[in-house]
């Protein structure tokens, strides 16, 4: 009676792997495997003679490409639009968080039409971003849109070139990226050790590791860095681009509504009991929302993070749409991997730039995934 059990048991274990083997196996291979492909393509110098070629000669060069990119001459162009897409990473974070929350408080309140403002609100979300690129790119016209605006109240016309301007701010040496970089981790570790003592965490191991990292920062910023020679033979600005203002609002407009979804669901799904004790307790509703209401919803924070991080990634279509292809002003490395790959046809640098972009992406997904499973457990 026992073996029986056990052999059903085994059995529908055998059909349960059966029937989701040939999505393992798509999975693997369409998705794991290409990947692993772009990898190794990015390790040779498939592209540099006879690209197109029916049996192009193909080379292992390790990481040369890599190099290239970050310290070669003819790279500028990359190390700007890398630039460019942190700041678009950050702009879209911090605006479409803000706004989206302050929507969501906005609409909590229960007022009168807010159905209205939730479809309002969401509308945004159901166009492509090819069809928002063009709808701002009219709206951002040097001679249109709302530049023009002014004149009908009698005043001048607004001077700014939305997505052409050839102005940054925030300016800085590329041969100081690694101090940059360090400097940064640096004030991170040093946050993350403040929250630590104040909360009295006792876990020494962690402790450790943050010490050590912030240690080897430390070393690095005042001793290695004028030591070491610069990455490049020659200091060369890079900066936030003012041409790229027009494209941030564009996207903060489109991925505010759904931050503000995500925060509706989540404020509304809190106890009406907590916002009754907060009130009975002398609470205004500032305080309700500063002090309880938004602590209560941080898992939705850090979901709306990972989803807009790795959005901001992928900002092809809609640089596109309102930019084209090659404004330099406005460049995106998923925009350059297009230009590398398929107009240069230079395969080895443009799965380079893939590869850099799927990293950037993993360091917002990964730590998410490892968070989602600990707390699971």
């Amino acid at each position: 009676m026992i073996k029986k059990i056990n052999w059903v048991r085994d059995k529908d274990k055998i059909i349960s792997i059966l029937l989701i083997l040939p999505s393992i196996i798509l999975v693997g291979v369409f998705i794991y495997g290409f990947i692993g492909n772009t990898i190794f393509i990015s390790l040779t110098d498939w592209g540099r003679s006879a690209s197109m070629a029916e049996n192009p000669e193909i080379n292992f060069i390790g990481l040369a490409n890599y190099k290239e990119l970050f310290t070669g001459i003819i790279q500028i162009r990359f190390r700007q639009d890398f630039i460019n897409a942190i700041y678009y990473s950050i702009f879209l974070l911090v605006g479409t968080v803000v706004l989206g929350l302050l929507l969501a408080i906005f609409l909590d309140r229960e007022l009168k039409g807010d159905s209205f403002f939730k479809t309002v609100f969401l509308y945004p979300m159901a166009l492509s971003f090819i069809v928002t690129g063009t709808i701002w790119r009219w709206l951002l016209a040097p001679n249109g849109g709302f530049n023009v605006v002014p004149t009908f109240f009698g005043l001048n016309k607004i001077k700014f070139l939305w997505t052409s301007s050839r102005e940054s701010i925030f300016n800085f040496n590329w041969q100081n990226i690694i101090q940059i970089f360090f400097f940064l981790v640096a004030i991170s570790i040093f946050i993350l050790l403040l929250l630590n003592l104040r909360k009295k965490v006792k876990n020494k191991k962690k402790i450790t590791i943050y010490l050590v990292i912030l240690g080897f920062s430390l070393l690095y910023i005042f001793v290695f860095h004028k030591v070491l020679p610069p990455i490049l033979p020659f200091e060369e600005p890079h900066g936030f681009n003012l041409a790229t203002v027009g494209i941030i609002i564009a996207s903060i407009w489109q991925y505010a509504g759904y931050t503000m979804a995500l925060y509706l669901a989540g404020l509304r799904s809190l106890p009406v009991s907590i916002k009754e004790s907060a009130k009975i307790d002398g609470a205004n509703e500032f305080t309700y929302y500063w002090k309880i209401a938004i602590p209560n919803v941080r898992p939705i924070t850090l979901s709306a993070i990972i989803i807009l991080a790795h959005i901001s990634l992928k900002m092809f279509d809609l640089i596109f749409a309102m930019a084209g292809a090659d404004n330099a002003n406005t460049g995106h490395p998923s925009i350059n991997m297009y230009l590398t790959t398929f107009r240069a046809n230079n395969f080895g640098v443009g799965a380079a730039i893939a590869v850099i972009l799927f990293l950037l992406a993993a360091t917002f997904i990964i730590p998410y995934l490892v968070h989602s499973y600990r707390s699971r457990s």
